[in-house]
Formats: structure tokens, sequence, C-alpha cells
């Protein structure tokens, strides 16, 4: 069993990783600071290190070289997401920003725990071989890939990603909300040269536009109100990896400017400045909308989109996959149940055929949110379609935040959540528009259960604006 150390000072997040991870079969020892790592450990001795990267006393970098090889997965709030960038810099192996999925934070465990095993295994270069090496072949199952499935279109998918990862070529990944698409931007950085350096995530639609241009691109001192420091953006960040930018529809036309500067000429210029520098960085974009047809009113540079275009993948829906959808509901189930606690659930027979048979417009994110919420009020060790709530009044619905327990998403039984009386689409739009005058949009999403693009994206479906900022920042 992997042990691993976690060393966080906030008591409330170190109690609930502790437990996330106990429940998916790790052993788990924990701390408040470096100082008390070293005192109660070896810290050579343990499988992974899981660190927050401020701490009082020594920051959480500092593990990097107490833990002689041992690797470091590092969390960060976004607001110092170019700080994590340094770390991995002086050796951690990854980063992760809070506030965290937990299935985020499970894989990324796995992937460096797997990583860190290969390595172990791996014969030095003076033991190996003198045979000529043979390409590490790839198999069908996509496992090297990280995506389930293995329908046609899909086993088309995982061919593209082979041959286009490899490259440095621009590539735009469509697909509808939901269906995977920052999966597979981390599958192309992951099989590409670049695997080791940074890769760089940046949700365009869930930065206020004000702040856009100096989040992706940086600020010198006094560019603008606030600016009391210079500062480098994502752009930067990513220099030598790869910058992925979802949603890219949504970014504002000044940006998408900026943006093309950084393709055609390979440089970047922080907002206030007046001098270039020069970056490397890989970009993967992606959307759930028609960009040429933007390009054609005027919502999008129409030079960018053919920059982006220059290698497409389209992702399938999940209804378009066929019995690709009972397979990756099975991977889901196995995932909640040990979550949860809950092993040997399994599905009914009408459940399975519901989960064949319905439309799924939320795609593989409305399939896991159903899956969780059918693990957490099954009392039995049959999953019934009943409990999946597919085949009722609000099956076309994307229950993004439902499935969780009130105290997870931070909401109380009496205050927060939903009655019989109110639908779900009713309260996410009661709750939002009652609280988002005092709240940010971080806080609302932590509420909600929900993270802060699948906030942006039930705004969009029920048409409920952003609050504009006033006295709330946007978050």
């Amino acid at each position: 069993m992997p042990h691993i150390l976690i060393v966080e000072d906030e008591t409330i997040i170190r109690s609930a990783l502790r437990r996330l991870l106990e429940r998916n079969q790790y052993q788990v020892s924990e701390a408040g600071s470096v100082q008390e790592a070293q005192e109660r450990f070896s810290i050579p001795n343990f499988d992974l290190i899981v660190s927050d990267l401020r701490l009082p006393g020594a920051p959480g970098t500092e593990l990097i070289k107490l833990g002689q090889g041992t690797p470091v997965l590092i969390m960060t709030s976004y607001a110092s997401l170019r700080s994590a960038v340094d770390s991995m810099k002086m050796g951690a192996v990854d980063y992760i920003a809070k506030p965290f999925d937990h299935d985020e934070m499970l894989q990324a465990v796995a992937r460096i725990l797997r990583g860190h095993q290969q390595a172990k295994n791996t014969p030095p270069p003076a033991a190996a071989s003198s045979k000529p090496r043979a390409e590490k072949t790839v198999d069908n199952s996509n496992g090297e890939i990280g995506i389930i499935g293995s329908c046609a279109a899909m086993q088309e998918m995982y061919s593209k990603i082979r041959k286009v990862a490899p490259t440095d070529s621009n590539v735009l990944i469509q697909g509808e909300s939901g269906t995977g698409k920052e999966l597979v931007a981390r599958a192309l950085h992951n099989l590409s040269r670049r695997a080791k350096a940074p890769l760089i995530s940046v949700n365009c639609a869930a930065i206020p536009e004000s702040l856009i241009e100096s989040e992706l691109f940086g600020h010198e001192k006094g560019a603008f109100t606030g600016a009391s420091a210079g500062r480098a953006g994502l752009v930067e960040a990513a220099d030598g990896g790869t910058l992925f930018l979802d949603e890219i529809g949504e970014l504002p036309l000044e940006a998408q400017a900026r943006l093309l500067r950084v393709l055609q000429e390979g440089e970047i210029r922080r907002v206030g400045s007046v001098q270039s520098q020069k970056v490397d960085v890989r970009l993967i974009a992606a959307t759930h909308r028609d960009l040429k047809s933007l390009s054609k009113i005027g919502q999008f540079r129409e030079d960018l989109y053919y920059r982006l275009h220059v290698i497409a993948l389209k992702l399938p829906p999940l209804r378009e996959r066929g019995a690709d959808v009972i397979e990756i509901a099975r991977a889901f189930l196995i995932r909640q149940t040990s979550r949860q606690g809950r092993e040997g659930l399994s599905f009914a027979t009408d459940a399975e055929q519901a989960i064949r048979h319905y439309s799924w417009p939320g795609n593989v994110r409305e399939l896991e949110n159903a899956i969780e919420r059918a693990v957490i009020l099954c009392e039995g060790n049959s999953i019934s379609a009943e409990l999946l709530g597919i085949d009722i009044e609000l099956d076309d619905m994307e229950d993004d935040f439902t499935g969780l327990p009130a105290q997870a998403s931070g909401m109380s039984h009496e205050s927060h959540e939903p009655t019989e009386d109110l639908s779900l689409e009713d309260y996410f739009q009661h709750f939002v528009l009652e609280h988002q005058d005092h709240m940010t949009e971080t806080e609302l999403a932590r509420k909600l259960g929900i993270s802060r693009k699948c906030l942006w994206e039930r705004r969009q479906r029920l048409g409920i604006p952003r609050r504009k900022a006033s006295g709330v920042s946007a978050g």
C-alpha cells in the first residue's frame, strides 16, 4: 500500500484530504509544517508527498530536497499559480490548484505513483541491454492516453492523438460541454516532448473579462489601477510547455490579438510594457462553440481561427459512443463506490438499460454526477434506474451540482438543500441570484459543490448573466 505524506497547515483541508486518500486504499501520514514533518518522519521513506506551497516557516518546496527523490505534488491557490510553476522548475513533479476536485486529486496521485514506480523499475543506462531499444508499443486499450472508451470514433481519436502529440502544432479540440476536452489536452501534453514541462490550463470563461489580458500575458507595475508590482502571465508560466485554453470562444477580441502575436511571433508583451520577450509555448485550445461562424459575425478573429485550426480534433458526444457509455458508467461506479466506502454496489438491469438508452445531454460529466448521486442515495446493493434520476421530468438536466452531500459543498440541510417542491434548475437559479451580490464566483461554485467552469456553463444554459463587479471581486 503506497504511503503518502500530507503537509498542510489548514486542519480542515488536511483532514479532508487524508480521508479521501484513505478511502482509496492509501496509507497516510500528516504534518502541519515542514519542520513538523522533519521531526516526526523519515521523509525519504514516503512514496509521495502532497504539500501546500505556502506553509508556516519553510515553504513546501523545501520537501523536494528533503525527500531525496520522493515525488512532491504541490497544492496552491489559483492566485499563486505562477509560484507553483516555479516549484516545478525546482523539482516538484506536478501541482494542483485549490480548491481541487476529488477526482482530479486522485488521478494526479495515481499518475504520479505509477510514474515513480515505473522509474524505479527502469534499469539505469549502464545496466541496459546493448540491443537496440524498440519503441514503446501502444495497445488499443488507450491506457497510455487515459481516456475510457473503445468505440470506433474514439479509436480514431486515440490514433490522431498519438500522431499529433509529438509535434508542436497548434490543436483545436471541439466538442460539446462535458465530453472530456481537457482529458484530450492532457493526453496530448503527456505524450509530447514537453511532458516534463508545465501544462497550464486556463478556462477563458472563468476569468473576468477585465482581468483576462493581465492573467494571460502579465502586466508591469502601474499598468492599471491596483497593479502595485509587475507580474508574469500564464503564457509566460507555460514557457517550454503547453498552454491549454479551454472555452477559447469566450476570449475577448483584445486578448485574441495578443494571443495571435504569441502564435505568429513566439513572443509576448506584458500589459503596460513596450518590450517583448520570446516564449516557447505549444497551444491547445478547446471550445463547444462554432468558431468559424463566430468569425463570420466578427466575434472571433478569423486569422486566429485559422492559426488554431492547424489540427482539429472532434470529440463525439456520449450519445454517439455506443457501448462506451456502459463501460464509462462501470468505471465511474468503481470510483464512486471506493470514494464513498460503498464497495459491492452494482447496476440493476433497468439501470443499465436506462444508461444505454438515455441521450446524456450533459455527456460524460452528467453521467458521472448521476452515478455519484445514485451511490450516495442507494440503500441496498443494487442501483436502480430511479436512483440515477434520468427517466424523470428532469431527465434533460446537466446535474453538475447534485449528488454531493450537503456538508461536502459547504451547505446545510436546513438552509440550502433543494426540496421536492423546487426543481434543481429552479434551486440553482434561486441560489445564484440570491447570493451573487455578496459572493464571488469562486464562493458560489464552492457552495454549490461544482467547479467555476460548471457554474459558468449553467449560467449560459439558464440565461443567468454574471453580476457586473461592483463591491465584490469577480473571484
